[in-house]
This record gives structure tokens, C-alpha cells and sequence, in this order.
């Protein structure tokens, strides 16, 4: 590996920018990291952690590619990481564009994240792969949310209901007859997750048409992310545990060394054709059988903890990406675990403070 590497990390603003900047900077190889951030925001806060920073537009204006292109030739790039799952589209589709000037992109084949990034095309494969996966059916009608909500146990039972293609928890709500009644609302802060059927219907049936919706079985029990490497030489899953989740972020993680996490992992990576770093996330069903949820074609925002047991899964990306393929120790799992904190940055004219 360089001894000194440019590289240009995407979406600073989000949640999982210090843990990435973490990873890259406590790498193995001892390779000093010159970070540049982009975000379509001029406030994230990941930008003062940067050594250059660019506001750029929206990965679907006109002008993206070229102004990403301006940059890397400016800074001397030598790898760009997308961060956010809107950029992966649009690296992928210009990859090529980016190689011929000599800036390795650290993103997967365009058919690859397509179905990586559509929950109903993952589902299905897991299915035809005979991986454990929630009961699940798509509706693309009124009719055929009801009739799809009430054969997977609705009221009685809870019901989960998303868009396909979505991350973040967007558009992700858990269907519940009686979701709040007077001594909740006194009582607990908003989850924002649970609806009734109906409320469902009347928030839908205000749009101008009616949305594709994936509706799964409902899964009780405990949450798992899975960061992966894949590469030519190797590959490795770190399964860790997420404790405590708020707003779709892991704030405290358990890392663990199941066998069968792993194993479901690496075979779905694998036929998905997916490279570098990337997760799955599973929960485990009334009977603690982790089932699929999703995949993230990307960094995950707590990928960092992987570190901490032994696999620097996004270090092992960028060797991949920069074409020295690592060779890794698939058994070399330690225990840890990783929490998050709330903390701060004040900043005052040129001046900043962490707390």
C-alpha cells in the first residue's frame, strides 16, 4: 500500500463519517490518509474533520459527475468512497469515467447494488437461495395491502410495512391495532414507527398514486448488522449484536461470532456480487432464527466497530479497491463491543471545540 493516500470520502454529513475517518486513519499498513469530504450540505459537521471540503449537488443534478471529477483532479485523488446509498447509483453508472483519469471508485457493479438496494428483489433471492428470511409479499394496491396485511396475522399480530427501495428507515412503519392509546401517549416518547391499518390508508390514499409497499412478518427479537469484506483473495463477516438503536443508528454494539450470520453473509455477497465493504442487517423471529431484513451496498454508519474485533472491514476495502488484495484470517475474531455517545462541537470564528 502508499505510504500516503488521497482519498475522497462522499456525504460527510452523515451519522457514520468519524468511524469511517477512524478506520482509515488506525489502518494496519501505517499509510497516512489525506481525507477529502463532499456533502451536499455546506453544514455537516463531518466537514471539520476534513483536510478539504467541497459542497457539491445532489448526486441526480446534471453537474455532479463533473464537479466530483473537478475535484478528484484538484486533491489528486487517489480513491473516492462513496458513503451514501443515492451516490452509489451514479458512481457505479460513471465508474469508468472516473478510472480512465486514474481515481479508483470503491463501489460495487451497477446490477449488484441494484438488487442489493431493493428489499423485495433481496427477499426473493434469499428465497430461491433457501436463507432464512421473513414471510413477505408485495402490494401494489389498497386491496392487496389489506388482503397481504391480514394473511400475515393482521390484527392480531403485528405486520411490518416499507417501501422496497428506501434506507434510513424511511417510509419503515409497523403495523398495530391500537398502536397508542391514552396511558402510551402520557407515558412513552414517540417510536414514530407504529400505525394502525387504517391510519396507513388514509396517510397512502393521500398521494397522487398509490406506492409499491413490501409487507413482511413481523420479527420480535433482537437486531444483528453484518459488516462484510469481499474480495479476491478473501473475505470476512463480523456479526455484532445492536443493543440499542435510535433513529436507525446502533449506539450500542455487541460484537458476536455467529456462525450462522456469517455463513448467510458471505453466500448472499457472494451471489449478489458485491465487492469491498458492505452489510446486512437481521432479527431474529419468535423462535431466534435470524432472518434477512435488508442490505447496505456501502459502508455501514457503525462499520467502524468491525475494527475492534480484529477485520478492519472498510481498510480491507480500500486495498481491494486500490489493487492489493489482502489475504484475511476469516478465524481471527476477538470480542468487543462499541457504544456511541451524544457529544458536540461548538465552534467560534475559526475556532473549534469538541465536547
Amino acid at each position: 500500500m502508499k505510504a500516503d493516500l488521497s482519498v475522497l470520502l462522499t456525504g460527510v454529513g452523515a451519522p457514520g463519517t468519524r468511524g469511517a475517518l477512524y478506520a482509515l486513519r488506525h489502518n494496519p499498513d501505517g499509510t497516512h490518509v489525506r481525507a477529502v469530504g463532499t456533502d451536499a450540505r455546506d453544514g455537516g459537521v463531518g466537514r471539520l474533520w476534513m483536510d478539504a471540503f467541497y459542497q457539491v449537488p445532489p448526486p441526480e443534478a446534471e453537474g455532479y459527475v463533473e464537479s466530483m471529477l473537478s475535484i478528484c483532479r484538484k486533491e489528486s485523488i487517489d480513491l473516492v468512497i462513496p458513503q451514501t446509498t443515492r451516490e452509489l447509483f451514479t458512481f457505479a453508472r460513471h465508474k469508468a469515467a472516473f478510472e480512465a483519469q486514474g481515481f479508483r471508485v470503491m463501489v460495487s457493479d451497477l446490477e449488484a447494488i441494484a438488487v442489493a438496494n431493493n428489499k423485495w428483489e433481496l427477499l426473493k433471492l434469499a428465497e430461491q437461495m433457501n436463507l432464512p428470511h421473513p414471510q413477505f409479499a408485495l402490494a401494489r394496491t389498497r386491496a392487496e395491502l389489506v388482503e397481504c396485511a391480514v394473511r400475515l396475522g393482521y390484527p392480531a399480530n403485528p405486520v411490518v410495512v416499507k417501501p422496497p427501495v428506501s434506507n434510513g428507515m424511511r417510509g419503515f412503519r409497523i403495523l398495530k391495532e391500537g398502536a397508542w392509546d391514552l396511558e402510551r401517549f402520557l407515558a412513552e416518547k414517540p417510536s414514530g414507527v407504529e400505525i394502525t391499518l387504517d391510519d396507513l390508508l388514509a396517510v397512502v390514499e393521500r398521494g397522487p398514486a398509490w406506492p409499491e409497499l413490501l409487507v413482511t412478518e413481523y420479527l420480535p427479537g433482537a437486531e444483528y448488522s453484518v459488516d462484510v469484506f469481499a474480495g479476491a483473495r478473501s473475505q470476512v463477516a463480523v456479526p455484532r449484536l445492536r443493543k440499542a438503536i435510535r433513529s436507525g443508528i446502533s449506539f450500542e454494539n455487541e460484537m458476536e461470532e455467529r456462525a450462522d450470520l456469517i455463513q448467510y453473509s458471505l453466500a448472499l455477497g457472494k451471489q449478489i456480487g458485491l465487492r469491498y465493504a458492505f452489510g446486512f442487517q437481521y432479527k431474529l423471529d419468535h423462535q431466534g432464527t435470524a432472518k434477512l431484513l435488508e442490505c447496505n451496498p456501502r459502508l455501514q454508519g457503525t462499520m467502524v466497530a468491525s475494527l475492534f474485533s480484529g477485520a478492519n472491514i472498510i481498510w480491507l476495502g480500500v486495498r481491494e479497491a486500490m489493487s492489493e488484495p489482502p489475504a484475511v484470517d476469516p478465524h481471527a475474531f476477538r470480542p468487543a463491543s462499541f457504544h456511541r455517545f451524544w457529544g458536540g462541537v461548538g465552534i467560534h470564528g475559526e475556532h473549534i471545540d469538541e465536547i
